[in-house]
């Protein structure tokens, strides 16, 4: 269909707005779709995201009403925004053994006690909240504290129907743990193959359905369980948590190295525990140590995605079973751990884009006359 001298001032004006991220403008990507020119001088149109959990889609939004309310015959612009998520994954495809699963997002911490369990709650509930498909796998098979911390304190039951199993729904995130399966009062003393088994099954044996995004929780260290879920399914990408301290940095930098190895890309860094305010006299106390993970960002060259400030909410959340993105929304820690939900997301849209090789429209403009 041939367009218009108006629909294609209006593309030349949108022609300004720019993701800044992947560094082209919102026509060129593919962006902009259904426009609408009515003759009073409506334009409508709609901007599709390769996420709905955009942290800047409302300043695209009004940049794009800006842009187009500026031609002189426009009385009225209606922007819708929507969102595709795009594939980061391996060729930018998904994956027979978990079909309609978009993005694989493992959360991982060289070491135990950084709250690598708590972040990838929280990441998991807040791209929730951004308006994404989530599922939340914990496959810290020696360690399961998600159930805890999302508030199954009691045993779920688990159904199975067509031959496939369903995840709990828990804050609308589909869950899987093996704490749903194991007592709770035994310890799990398993070797290397039964681990693999175990991640294959939640993979495979469960029916996660359409999903934007699957948050795997990822036990500490370089063991069997990350070496599995990479050999098992191409990752879109891992987020490593640490605290500032040299210590956790130098358990990080392994594994860091591993996931390089088994080229896994790294979205980036999250630095949990950064400081305590003083609920007293407000002055901030960097108990661990001054930007760790940041200098751990840029020696491995990937972003640093954000500092999580130590506040007893977060940890009252997590025994409560009430992540603190949901229970205190406004506390700095929850901001902090919505920004870096935003940031992953980002970073995932990213790596999606670099998957088509850089340059392949990521949508198809429609035009629909009046």
């Amino acid at each position: 269909m041939a367009i218009s001298t108006r629909d294609q001032e209006v593309l030349d004006a949108l022609r300004v707005v720019r993701d800044p991220d992947l560094h082209r403008d919102i026509v060129a990507l593919g962006f902009v779709q259904d426009l609408t020119i009515e003759p009073s001088g409506v334009v409508a149109f709609s901007i599709n995201l390769t996420t709905p959990a955009c942290p800047v889609k409302d300043d695209l939004r009004d940049q794009a009403r800006m842009a187009v309310a500026n031609l002189p015959w426009v009385t009225e612009v209606q922007v819708k925004m929507t969102a595709n998520t795009a594939v980061a994954r391996g060729n930018g495809s998904t994956t027979p053994l978990i079909p309609r699963v978009k993005n694989v997002v493992a959360v991982a911490s060289g070491k135990g006690g950084v709250g690598k369990s708590t972040t990838s709650v929280n990441l998991a509930v807040a791209l929730s909240q951004l308006g994404a498909k989530v599922g939340l796998l914990d496959a810290d098979i020696y360690g399961p504290n998600v159930p805890l911390m999302m508030g199954l304190k009691d045993k779920p039951e688990v159904k199975g129907a067509n031959g496939s199993i369903e995840p709990v729904m828990r804050f609308g995130i589909k869950l899987v743990s093996i704490g749903f399966f194991l007592d709770e009062n035994k310890p799990v003393i398993w070797r290397g193959p039964m681990v693999h088994g175990a991640i294959s099954q939640f993979l495979k044996d469960f029916d996660w359905g359409e999903l934007d995004y699957l948050v795997v929780d990822l036990p500490p260290g370089t063991g069997d369980a990350p070496l599995s879920l990479s050999q098992l399914i191409p990752l879109s990408g891992v987020v490593i948590v640490t605290t500032p301290q040299d210590v956790a940095l130098q358990d990080v930098a392994k594994g860091m190295a591993m996931f390089k190895q088994l080229e896994v890309p790294i979205i980036g860094v999250i630095e949990n525990m950064s400081y305590f305010v003083c609920p007293n006299c407000s002055e901030k106390h960097e108990l661990f140590g001054r930007g760790g993970g940041e200098r751990i960002a840029k020696t491995f060259n990937v972003p640093f995605l954000g500092q999580i400030p130590l506040q007893m909410n977060v940890r009252t959340g997590g025994d409560e079973g009430k992540p603190v993105v949901m229970a205190d929304p406004e506390s700095p820690a929850a901001r902090a751990l919505s920004s870096v939900a935003g940031e992953v997301a980002r970073q995932v849209s990213v790596l999606a884009f670099q998957a088509r090789g850089n340059f392949v429209p990521l949508g198809g403009l429609t035009i629909r006359k009046t």
